[in-house]
């Protein structure tokens, strides 16, 4: 085969691993780029015209087709409402720096800058960037604390934004607001949420629901990364991005939309899995698939695949698990 017009590295400093794809990314990329290109001019547009956050259809159609790389910093704070708490405690970063911090967590911290991202070139560079925002949040969030996949999320804003003020921002919205009580020590919207997901892919691919079951493979094993990192170190880099574009925008339902498409998208190839060894692979290598990829498909994909899904439908079946969840505890206690 030629060799390929694409580096070793993604534009992230993500190094591609020996056996990665490269005439497949080629075929994608051909007609991404010219997207890239078309969104970048009519985004500029869009921000120079108005005030995006006025215009809330225009900008969900805007959001949902990509956020340009060299805009993400500016759309993200704005459109997850970061930017507006920002403004109410402007310093509140800097402050908490100052704060004498807890040695275990900042310990924790330590022993896991190494393990974030190893496989990216420039991300030693971030390791200071990343231990600041990680202990400020700590010392901000005392119920939350530092828990692993924290130190995923916070890496990757860090790559996009390149600012620790930002990132912090950014950090406090999502484990706050977007997906409270995931990260806490009970995880329990974490919990809820994953039987939640199963319930959909139950109802939407029984074939594989079954045979997910029938190999043994329990769902909070496959989805746990997911949710905790937000696809962060589960799907190529871009597609991440592509998410959290959303993510910001429209909230945790995003998660249950990538999830229950992975898995309707994925149908053949899981059915085709004999052993639950098997099956671990599938989704551990779901950074080399050519359907997440495909990151514009993709996403085209996840508010076509699981058709509507009502907040007030997905809302009545959190209540549902986490009451049987408690109920159940209860009689063991």
């Amino acid at each position: 085969m030629a060799a390929s017009k694409f580096s070793d590295v993604d534009e992230y400093g993500f190094k591609r691993e020996e056996d990665f794809d490269y005439q497949s990314y080629e075929n994608i990329m051909s007609s991404y780029l010219s997207v890239l290109t078309t969104r970048s001019m009519r985004w500029q547009k869009f921000l120079k015209s108005t005030d995006m956050l006025k215009n809330r259809s225009k900008l969900k159609r805007f959001v949902r087709k990509g956020v340009p790389g060299s805009l993400r910093e500016e759309v993200w704070m704005k459109i997850s409402g970061a930017k507006e708490l920002q403004l109410q405690q402007p310093n509140l970063y800097q402050t908490l720096l100052t704060y004498e911090y807890d040695q275990e967590i900042s310990d924790q911290i330590k022993l896991d800058l190494p393990r974030t991202f190893p496989d990216n070139i420039h991300f030693e560079q971030y390791h200071l960037s990343l231990y600041n925002v990680l202990i400020a949040f700590a010392h901000h969030n005392r119920t939350v604390g530092y828990c692993q996949g924290l130190n995923y999320i916070a890496g990757l804003l860090l790559l996009v934004t390149k600012n620790e003020v930002s990132s912090f921002w950014l950090l406090k919205v999502v484990v706050e607001n977007i997906v409270p009580l995931y990260h806490t020590k009970t995880m329990d919207n974490l919990i809820t949420d994953i039987d939640v997901l199963s319930e959909l892919i139950r109802l939407r691919a029984p074939d594989v629901h079954r045979h997910i079951f029938d190999l043994g493979l329990p769902w909070p094993v496959i989805a746990t990364k997911w949710f905790i990192c937000m696809y962060a170190e589960v799907v190529p880099t871009e597609t991440v991005l592509r998410i959290w574009d959303c993510m910001f925008l429209e909230g945790n339902k995003i998660l249950l939309r990538v999830g229950l498409t992975i898995v309707v998208r994925l149908r053949q190839e899981l059915l085709a899995t004999d052993d639950i060894s098997t099956l671990i692979g599938l989704f551990r290598s779901l950074d080399k698939s050519n359907v997440l990829m495909d990151c514009h498909e993709f996403m085209k994909s996840i508010f076509k695949v699981p058709g509507t899904l009502r907040r007030s439908q997905l809302d009545a079946m959190r209540q549902r698990f986490y009451n049987e969840r408690m109920a159940s505890k209860s009689k063991v206690s």
